[in-house]
């Protein structure tokens, strides 16, 4: 009896990243967790958080990817991974300090400019007040 495999997709904003066919199983990490998936599970939405994704097929054995925040998505045998940013590598060690200094770090700084976003946005709806009030 032949076993039904997975089809896995990481989709970047730009870029197709990883495209799998026979993917006997996977682990993504959520906020909640690790979350794991098996070709016969049903079907799901999960939200990714930034971590390492391992899945398996025959032919490459085990391949861990680090992905920023994301989505994972499974429709029957098929398993579509929307994330902003990934890294490949073999040394699990590797990816997870890459995980932190790469995707964590820009997320500070990304708070930082939507900070001084909000501040310029707040400055120029009380200057537009001010005009509508002459």
């Amino acid at each position: 009896m032949s076993q039904t495999l997975m089809n896995l997709k990481v989709l970047l904003p730009f870029q197709i990243f990883v495209e799998e066919t026979g993917v006997s199983r996977m682990v993504a990490e959520t906020s909640e967790g690790s979350f794991g998936l098996l070709p016969h599970r049903l079907d799901c939405v999960a939200a990714i958080a930034a971590g390492i994704l391992i899945y398996e097929t025959e032919a490459r054995g085990e391949v861990c990817v680090a992905l920023d925040e994301g989505v994972m998505v499974k429709t029957g045998m098929d398993v579509l991974v929307s994330a902003r940013r990934a890294l490949s590598g073999t040394n699990l060690g590797q990816l997870r300090k890459a995980v932190e200094k790469e995707f964590l770090t820009l997320d500070e700084r990304e708070k930082d400019v939507r900070a001084v976003m909000t501040k310029l946005e707040t400055d120029l709806v009380r200057r537009m007040a001010t005009f509508q009030n002459e």
